[in-house]
């Protein structure tokens, strides 16, 4: 079928295309919001800047499309083929994703707030400045665990959005804004998030083992139970951050800050905290072995029952902080 046919029964009122061969078809600019193209064959097809609101794509073949700046919100891409699909600048607000394949696909500044993207692959995929904000990864069961694994996801804002059990492992998140963020229970090791904003987030039980944390911003985030052994978190904030129980073995927290940080029962064995700011930091059971403290503010620290025997202290402060026998340092 031609474009000018496709597009001619669609004016007399055709919605239903499902099924149908339209491989490379170019349907560039035009308006066909609510069109139905489940289990259709759309295969390098071009759809750019076409009005596809509230389409039906359902099990299609979009492999190779050219989407860019094509306006899918609300589309039903439920188990849609959209890898080395070409999306930069499309907008897929309140779409649903869920189970398609995004396998190297280009979302450039794509719009995916709101998108539901569970079970959704999108491993090597560009979404470098893309908005997903509110976007759903809630891994409900296995089944529900969304892929992200390689994936570019620089700038992208991921503000408020649920990536419960995510997939993110070595996935580039430089800069990107995770602030109130949910990533309970992700896999983030080495990935990076040099700079990333994850002010308020939920990273309960994440692993981070080996990731790049420099310069992050962790203020009042929520890492219960996380393991970020061997990570990099030079200069990072951690301003009030909740982290009892952390695992962070071998650790760079140089320059950290962790002022008033909860840091009870946490393994910081042999990590780096030269320069770091423990102000009003909870200590309490910590456990320090061959922890490298030079010149760290642990002024009114709580280091109640910590084990400090191993711990380089050099030059640090420890002005009212409280000691492990329970005395207070002058």
């Amino acid at each position: 079928m031609n474009p000018s046919e496709v597009l001619q029964r669609y004016e007399m009122g055709q919605t239903n295309f499902s099924g149908m061969n339209l491989t490379g078809i170019d349907l560039s600019e035009a308006d066909l919001i609510g069109v139905n193209f489940s289990y259709a064959d759309l295969h390098s097809a071009i759809l750019t800047w076409t009005y596809l609101n509230r389409a039906k794509f359902g099990k299609a073949n979009l492999v190779g499309a050219e989407l860019g700046g094509a306006n899918l919100s609300q589309a039903d891409l439920i188990g849609a083929n959209l890898s080395d699909a070409d999306l930069h600048g499309a907008i897929l607000q309140g779409a649903d994703l869920r189970s398609a394949d995004l396998t190297l696909a280009d979302l450039l500044d794509a719009n995916l707030m709101d998108a539901d993207l569970r079970n959704t692959n999108l491993s090597g995929a560009n979404l470098t400045g893309a908005c997903l904000r509110g976007a759903n990864f809630r891994e409900e069961n296995r089944r529900y665990c969304a892929n992200l694994r390689g994936a570019t996801l620089c700038k992208v804002d991921l503000r408020g959005a649920n990536l419960t059990g995510a997939d993110l492992a070595k996935v580039d998140l430089r800069g990107a804004n995770l602030s109130e963020a949910t990533l309970r229970g992700a896999d983030l090791n080495g990935a990076d998030l040099s700079g990333a904003n994850l002010q308020g987030a939920f990273l309960t039980e994440a692993t981070l083992r080996t990731a790049n944390l420099r310069e992050a911003i962790l203020v009042n985030a929520k890492l219960e139970r996380a393991d970020l052994t061997e990570a990099d978190m030079a200069s990072v904030n951690l301003l009030g951050a909740i982290l009892p129980d952390v695992k962070l073995v071998k650790a760079n927290l140089c320059r950290a800050n962790l002022r008033s940080a909860q840091l009870a029962r946490v393994d910081l064995s042999r990590a780096r905290l030269r320069d770091a700011d423990l102000q009003d930091a909870n200590l309490t059971d910590a456990y320090l072995a061959r922890a490298d403290l030079t010149n760290a503010n642990l002024t009114d620290a709580s280091l109640v029952r910590a084990e400090l025997s191993s711990t380089t202290l050099t030059d640090a402060i420890l002005r009212n902080a409280t000691m492990p026998d329970g005395s207070i340092h002058p």
